[in-house]
């Protein structure tokens, strides 16, 4: 976007210079913002709709709050690129999302614009009330301001938050941006009435009391209406009142003099916390987005003019597409299958399954916790229920996978999607851990599928197990392209399989790096070095026979998984340990991901980053035998 098209964008070095604009620059700041949004993500893809959706929002928080002193924090923040611009990042935003870019979230390290990281969702209460706390025992912050989406505030931790800040009675501003009530008044009355407000002296309670009242008769029923289904309780004593909040709202989030109106008034009057109920268009502006039933949630690459996006390879289907038919597949074989999403169906497959048993999957929201529970539920009523998360939202729900699942020995069977690095959203969404934090669990059944036909029989073997919790983990993005089975097999617990079979090295991977181990032997077979390649398939319990095998008659093991250091490979050390198989010169290297957060990239670049490309398992390899670099460089081949 030309500098000519934006003029008062132009004159934004940061949000101190909104505080110069008048309310009608504001408003047309507001329409340039928007239109260099929409340009920047066309070029960089990222979470578009949300971003849009908050554009007037931003604008206003910006101009009325003294950011950085005043502490504004994104719960989740993939809403955040209009604020990225508007605090000196408008000219990196063509990096965002890419290696050593912009991130595509908040994050502290990058401006002291953003004084809170995120990218999980429900953060944003608990953080902003910490701040709260801060400054109300004389650290150097100001006011503190979450914005938080009515999806994210379906999760129990902003409940958490809500109920603590109430019972604080501290100084704290919470605004829910609701775009998706089925009720929702365009309350254009809002700055009117605040306008001819003749009480300066009058109470925050008693402005917002005397908001619906003046409303045209039209739209007060419907303001009542929204008000009751927004706060979950009758009208005139809405949920957020008794949890100690004065409550205002709703208000057009589209609508910059209500805005501006509103957080004015709140900013001058509020003593103790405040949530301001804000409504909002996912995609607002953007016929598109507005237009696409996920209103352009998160995007690739796409011509602006048009709305298309453009495509990635189509060289396989993705892993999620073969979970979602599998267990489609499965369910319509056994009635007692039903599957659970944590606001994912989508992003997990099982709208695959939904849109054939619809009464048969079960999308609970942003609540993980509940959604583990649930399942456990499910499972305890003789149910085969499938729980897809991914792996970095599984975290949240850690302690109900141990003392819900495991502990009981219920037969939940965990679908873990995102498993290992994925790219563009980086380490906030990275599956680096759930082998370790699952494999330690008793009775737990640890799988990884290496490859999209794996899966399908990672699937079956699910559905089959009913002694315990189970557990299959699998990258995002695209199979191998392998022939895929018409109906899964049930694999036998607890055993790997032999893909190949040499003499000198012998590779034991767990997972989808399981081609590049492929790659790594075929180089290694180039200078005459003959490798053995299994594929483990279970972590938990592992196939010790396979592992004894592997390390009687090889001169090294080398193990490779996509996951942090504790996982696969560390349990391989364990049993080689304890039954004294190191002691008869076996040189042993676990690949893994390095102990440190790997930042956003391509999955590609992100694995060479944690040294796990064909190229690293192949030097781990010779550094096992011994081969010294010299002779490495030279290719000569072999052991002597």
């Amino acid at each position: 976007m030309s500098h000519s098209a934006t003029p008062h964008l132009d004159r934004v070095a940061g949000p101190a210079d909104l505080r110069d604009l008048d309310d009608t620059e504001l408003e047309a700041l507001a329409n340039e913002l928007r239109a260099e949004t929409i340009e920047t993500v066309s070029r960089t893809g990222g979470h578009l709709g949300s971003s849009l959706g908050v554009v007037e929002l931003t604008v206003a928080l910006h101009a009325v709050f003294r950011t950085p002193f005043d502490k504004l924090i994104w719960d989740v923040s993939h809403q955040c690129y209009p604020h990225k611009i508007l605090t000196g990042r408008r000219h990196q935003m063509h990096t965002l999302r890419q290696e050593g870019g912009l991130s595509g979230f908040t994050k502290r390290s990058e401006s002291v614009f953003d004084p809170f990281g995120a990218a999980h969702s429900s953060t944003s209460i608990s953080a902003a009330l910490g701040f709260t706390i801060g400054r109300d025992m004389g650290q150097p912050t100001g006011d503190a301001i979450a914005v938080i989406g009515d999806g994210s505030i379906t999760a129990g931790m902003a409940y958490e938050a809500l109920n603590n800040a109430g019972s604080e009675g501290r100084r704290l501003f919470v605004i829910l941006n609701d775009n998706d009530m089925s009720i929702a008044p365009p309350v254009g009355a809002m700055n009117t009435y605040l306008n001819r407000l003749n009480a300066p002296h009058a109470s925050l309670s008693e402005v917002a009391q005397g908001f619906i009242a003046a409303l045209p008769q039209s739209l007060r029923e419907q303001a009542l209406a929204a008000r009751t289904r927004a706060c979950g309780g009758p009208p005139d004593a809405t949920m957020f009142e008794h949890l100690g909040f004065t409550y205002i709202g709703p208000i057009d989030g589209h609508s910059m003099p209500d805005l501006l109106a509103t957080l004015r008034m709140a900013h001058a009057r509020a003593e103790g916390p405040v949530l301001i109920h804000v409504r909002t268009v996912k995609g607002k502006g953007y016929a598109p987005a507005e237009a696409a039933d996920c209103c352009y949630h998160g995007v690739s690459k796409f011509d602006v003019a048009s709305g298309t996006q453009s495509k990635g390879r189509a060289n396989a289907p993705s892993y999620t597409s073969v979970f979602g038919k599998a267990l489609t597949d499965e369910a319509s074989r056994d009635p007692t299958i039903v599957a659970v999403s944590a606001a994912m169906p989508n992003g997990t497959g099982v709208d695959i399954m939904g849109k054939r048993f619809p009464r048969r999957v079960f999308d609970v929201g942003i609540a993980e916790q509940h959604a583990v529970t649930f399942a456990a539920g499910m499972a305890a009523s003789g149910l085969k229920p499938f729980c897809a998360i991914y792996s970095t939202f599984l975290q949240r729900g850690y302690d109900q996978v141990v003392h819900d699942v495991a502990l009981q020995v219920l037969p939940v069977r965990f679908a873990i999607d995102r498993a290992g690095l994925v790219g563009a959203d980086g380490a906030t969404h990275a599956g680096s851990f759930d082998v370790s934090y699952l494999a330690n669990l008793p009775g737990m059944v640890v799988m990884a599928a290496g490859d999209e036909a794996e899966l399908v029989h990672m699937v079956a073997t699910a559905v089959a197990h009913d002694a315990g919790p189970i557990a299959f983990r699998y990258p995002r993005g695209e199979g191998v392209g392998v022939d895929l089975p018409e109906r899964g097999q049930v694999l036998e617990i607890g055993k790997g399989r032999i893909i190949a079979e040499g003499e000198s090295v012998a590779f034991l991977s767990f997972g989808a790096h399981l081609a590049e181990t492929r790659l790594a032997a075929e180089a290694l077979a180039a200078r005459g070095i003959t490798c053995t390649i299994a594929d483990a398939r279970f972590a938990k319990p592992l196939d010790l026979d396979l592992i004894d095998q592997l390390s009687r008659h090889h001169a090294a093991l080398i193990t490779v998984e996509q996951g942090a250091q504790g996982g696969f490979g560390a349990h391989v050390l364990h049993h080689l340990a304890n039954t004294g198989r190191l002691d008869g010169g076996l040189a042993v290297r676990t690949l893994t991901l390095p102990d440190r957060f790997i930042e956003q990239a391509s999955p590609a670049a992100m694995y060479r980053d944690a040294g796990l490309t064909a190229q690293d398992i192949e030097t781990a390899a010779l550094d096992a035998l011994g081969i010294d670099r010299l002779q490495r460089r030279a290719g000569a081949p072999t052991l002597a």
